[in-house]
């Protein structure tokens, strides 16, 4: 049985799923992302994006990067995405990495699952480094990135200015493979998607949900 049988099977038996997003998840990914937006510093953005930009963004990021979603029965429950961590040639092997998690479903393991999903196709990928920047404070969130592995580099001090309030980001990273010497430049994730390996890294998040 291969890896995508596994996890169609997955999903039909337990109503939950780890897939790659498309843009018909905008609204979904939304109702997410949108409060924390709103209510938190969490996001540095002022106003949450409407339905068209976030369909943008997903489809955007796909081009290059990973999307993924956590589903029950249609529902989203959470979703982790990689960008660029900078633009210039010599960074191309590094990606900044976010996990946005609904309400309902925090510290029930699926940022957990995801996050673990999102590094396996990074490192597939040929990406060595991810980071993490994370508004302080925010405990819960820090306690995640170094329970998988992340360790703190440092702060950027009152770099955001959001609701009355100047407001530090501390940064996070991880090592996501061997650094060679002279590496080949990362896949661009179309490339992956749909192969075995990439299938194995959703199946795997998808059996961790089982409990």
């Amino acid at each position: 049985m291969s890896p995508a049988t596994v996890t169609n099977a997955l999903r039909d038996s337990l109503g939950i799923g780890v897939r790659i997003a498309t843009p018909a998840d905008a609204a979904g990914i939304l109702e997410i992302y949108a409060p924390i937006v709103r209510d938190t510093v969490i996001s540095f953005e002022f106003e949450p994006p409407d339905v068209d930009t976030m369909a943008r963004r997903v489809s955007a990021t796909l081009e290059r990067w990973p999307w993924l979603v956590c589903e029950r029965d249609g529902v989203l429950l959470g979703y982790v995405y990689a960008t660029s961590h900078r633009e210039r040639a010599a960074y191309q092997w590094c990606v900044e990495v976010s996990a946005y998690i609904a309400a309902t479903a925090r510290r029930t393991g699926v940022a957990r699952a995801l996050y673990r999903a999102l590094f396996s196709v990074l490192a597939q990928q040929g990406f060595v480094n991810a980071y993490a920047g994370i508004t302080l404070p925010n405990p819960a969130s820090v306690a995640l990135h170094e329970s998988l592995g992340f360790r703190k580099l440092g702060n950027y001090e009152h770099i955001g200015h959001k609701f009355g309030a100047w407001h530090d980001v501390g940064w996070w990273a991880l090592t996501l493979g061997d650094r060679p010497r002279e590496p080949a430049a990362p896949i661009p994730f179309p490339q992956l998607r749909g192969t075995d390996a990439c299938e194995a890294a959703l199946t795997a998040a998808q059996a961790a949900l089982r409990g």
